[in-house]
């Protein structure tokens, strides 16, 4: 694994980018080049190592120069700090936190309320409970505010409006953003506008000065109307922070949240058949190529997993799963949290279907194969007893759980 080369695609992005402030710093070093003369100049200082003293060495052995082995090492980038000390204003933005993490939907709000905060604002992120992410500084949030409490925890909207009410007592934000998704975000939008009497724009996809334009009409029409301050905003509204780091610095609520008896009760989800979630929405797709060599135990994992099926578009071809199964750019675009290729090598097709996906795991006997470049995670190995060591690890975690339950 450690042979294997990596790339990073935002580092590249930024070389290709004269614009950016990082751009200098990312372009390759010039080892050599031709004189006036016609005669080829090297930079002696421009290749070698460090030693363990400390003191750079060069290197004439040849060892570092070319060849399909060669390594280089990943160049850390250090982001310019954006700091807000004393905010003129507050942009509140309420990301759905699906699964305890920012989703792709949640980062497009963030960079949306970047730029209505410009240099003066300070865009203040509020999250519900517990939660497991760790780059809220990369995503553009100035001041981070946990609401905990058990009685935030699974449904409840009405408790939730109760501390967005809290929240816009104390702050005064010049705006609300929410996601206008399916994962709670809409509908919490739409609760919380009725509370405070207010009429939201909905489905906003893009804001210009001091007027949004959403979507109306199934879809088929735009809407423009002026800039009100609860807006509920649709997915690719805005590009993502990717140029600054923030201090995330948390705030508090300086008064104790109104609690008020739920009318709700949650009864928790409700189970699912994997099958018949449409690949589009899928949130967990484990997906077979041609690698697969026991068809049988793979869809034996994707039950155990309780994902939902995909395929290559080879295996489609050959006949081991349905055509509506294929992922890719001449199948279907997926958007999962959670995508697993097992024996599939990544043609250019594959890879643009699972572009917008969050985790990539790939399981392959090549490790230099593309999915294992595009992959957050790999595995190399046989997957016939991959697939079973993981079947049998499931197994093991919910008799683990079952019995402690007990």
């Amino acid at each position: 694994m450690s042979d294997i080369i990596r790339r990073d695609p935002r580092a590249e992005w930024i070389a290709r980018n004269r614009l950016h402030p990082l751009h200098a710093a990312m372009q390759p070093v010039q080892h050599s080049w031709m004189g006036p003369n016609g005669i080829i100049r090297k930079n002696v200082h421009g290749v070698g190592f460090i030693g363990p003293n400390g003191i750079k060495r060069i290197d004439r052995s040849g060892a570092q120069q070319g060849g399909a082995a060669k390594r280089t090492a990943a160049v850390e980038v250090q982001l310019p700090l954006h700091q807000v000390p004393a905010p003129a204003f507050y942009i509140n933005v309420v990301p759905d936190m699906v699964g305890g993490r920012l989703s792709n939907h949640d980062r497009d709000l963030l960079g949306l309320a970047r730029q209505l905060a410009g240099s003066d604002g300070a865009v203040l992120a509020v999250v519900f409970g517990e939660h497991k992410e760790t780059a809220f500084a990369t995503a553009g949030v100035d001041r981070l505010l946990v609401l905990e409490g058990h009685e935030f925890d699974g449904y409840s909207p009405e408790q939730r409006v109760q501390g967005l009410r809290a929240v816009d007592n104390q702050f005064s934000p010049r705006h609300w953003l929410l996601p206008d998704s399916r994962s709670g975000g809409g509908e919490l939008g739409r609760r919380f506008a009725a509370s405070l009497k207010e009429r939201p724009a909905t489905r906003v996809w893009q804001i210009k000065g001091n007027e949004c334009i959403g979507r109306a009409g199934a879809g088929q029409e735009d809407l423009a109307r002026p800039l009100p301050r609860l807006v509920l905003a649709a997915v690719e509204c805005a590009e993502p922070v990717s140029e600054t780091r923030h201090e995330v610095l948390p705030v508090q609520i300086s008064t104790a949240l109104a609690r008020s008896l739920p009318r709700i009760e949650d009864l928790g989800a409700v189970a699912v058949d994997p099958a018949a979630i449409p690949m589009a929405e899928a949130e967990f797709i484990f997906s077979g190529g041609n690698g697969v060599t026991d068809w049988a135990l793979f869809h034996q994992t994707a039950a155990a997993l309780g994902a939902t099926e995909g395929a290559s578009r080879v295996a489609v071809d050959d006949g081991f799963m349905a055509r509506d199964r294929q992922v890719g750019a001449s199948g279907t675009w997926v958007t999962a949290r959670v995508y697993v290729a097992v024996g599939i090598s990544g043609a250019i097709q594959h890879l643009q279907g699972i572009g917008a996906c969050d985790k990539v795991v790939a399981i392959n006997l090549d490790p230099g194969c593309d999915m294992i470049k595009r992959a957050d995670l790999s595995v190399i190995g046989e997957s016939a007893a991959i697939l079973q060591a993981l079947i049998t690890a499931v197994e093991t975690y919910r008799n683990g759980a079952k019995r402690d339950a007990a």
